[in-house]
């Protein structure tokens, strides 16, 4: 079966890639340093879409043995569940068949022009492209029903007689509480002892790498990145010109949060490259100081539906 997406895939994880770029750099770098994405965020994602078309292999072989079983165990709490995975069919006509997430409500409706949480009518842009070109993936934001709020999902999708079977997964966004807590221990471990805080928080297994959450850590004075789990190819360069792509100088904006920040933590918004998403995305980081050092964790908070 031809696998073609409807449009170029933006999360380039998916793929296996592991570079990232930084969000951007003044004039005076000369050479713009390129991030990494992480092993651990790049292993997520990459297991969540492999369990996607797992699942869609196998909801599709049933299918074609037995459409009307198994479009009655698609609907159902069982099998052809895996965490927050569920199989949805949609018909050529338009109308929803079966489905195992919050959709299910949407059973024996059109839904052609059904769109998303940003107004896409991502059911439109399948079902052409299963007619096109027989499979493909589509990217849209839909309600998770584990966690109860919308998020970014991705979708692989496969035509099958006159049905398109599809199978999505959500794409991680961490929380303000994850940060917080990912910020405490790490101010501990940096407190104890600096030298092996920075080994850690620069290993990928270190524990202080988590999707889209990591630590970072800037010196007070010369501003120099001395450990970040997000962006190695940093470490060891000062990096007072590092803007984001609105301008701001964010490190050493990060250094002054977490100098004004006597007790307890300060914050910073900006603009950043989301390893997970690989879009540029708002980011609230909560930054604390330890001695001579600015120590940072930030997420993603997610973005508003559009009105």
């Amino acid at each position: 079966m031809l696998f073609r997406s409807t449009k170029p895939l933006k999360i380039c994880v998916l793929a296996g890639m592991l570079l990232i770029g930084c969000a951007g750099f003044s004039a005076a770098a000369s050479e713009p340093p390129k991030a990494t994405t992480s092993a651990v965020a790049a292993s997520a994602a990459t297991d969540d879409a492999a369990r996607a078309k797992a699942l869609l292999d196998r909801a599709a072989a049933d299918y074609r043995q037995n459409p009307r079983r198994a479009l009655v165990d698609f609907s159902m709490v069982g099998p052809y569940r895996d965490g927050d995975l569920y199989v949805y069919v949609v018909g050529e006509n338009g109308v929803l068949r079966a489905s195992g997430g919050s959709s299910v409500t949407l059973v024996g409706r059109d839904v052609r022009e059904l769109r998303d949480a940003d107004g896409k009518q991502f059911m439109k842009e399948m079902l052409a492209g299963a007619r096109n070109w027989g499979g493909g993936s589509i990217e849209y934001r839909w309600l998770n029903g584990e966690h109860g709020r919308i998020e970014d999902k991705i979708a692989y999708y496969r035509k099958s007689g006159d049905a398109v079977i599809a199978v999505g997964y959500y794409n991680p966004h961490s929380s303000a509480d994850e940060a917080r807590a990912m910020l405490g221990r790490a101010v501990d471990a940096v407190r104890q002892d600096p030298k092996t805080a920075f080994a850690r928080i620069n290993d990928i297994n270190g524990g202080f790498v988590h999707d889209d959450v990591y630590v970072f850590v800037v010196g007070i004075h010369d501003h120099v990145m001395h450990a970040s789990g997000g962006t190695p190819r940093l470490v060891g360069r000062k990096v007072d010109q590092v803007k984001d792509i609105r301008g701001k100088r964010i490190f050493p904006e990060s250094v002054e949060v977490a100098k004004a920040a006597a007790r307890g933590s300060g914050e910073l918004r900006y603009t950043w490259l989301n390893p997970m998403t690989q879009r540029q995305e708002n980011k609230i980081t909560y930054l604390e100081r330890v001695g001579d050092s600015a120590v940072g964790v930030g997420h993603y908070p997610l973005q508003p539906a559009k009105q």
